[in-house]
């Protein structure tokens, strides 16, 4: 299991402990990319797939997290189906 696999592991099983490096991270080594840079919210997009991460301390909003591991179940799925 590589560094990947292990934070998403990590995200998964605590998505109310995430800090806003470590998604952004992961967002990033799935191919997604910074768009744009509004005041504390930063988009992220990767094809049709846009996400809003707004920057938080300590930790991101539950909610924010749910939908990025949506939004890479649905990646994750489409990759293995094709």
């Amino acid at each position: 299991m590589g560094r990947r696999e292990k934070l998403l592991a990590r995200i998964r099983n605590n998505p109310k402990g995430v800090r806003f490096e470590d998604l952004t991270k992961l967002l990033e080594w799935y191919g997604f990319e910074l768009k744009r840079v509004k005041g504390s919210h930063h988009a992220y997009t990767r094809g049709c797939h846009n996400l809003i991460v707004p920057k938080r301390k300590p930790h991101l909003h539950s909610y924010v997290v749910k939908d990025a591991l949506k939004i890479l179940d649905e990646l994750l799925e489409d990759e293995e189906d094709g």
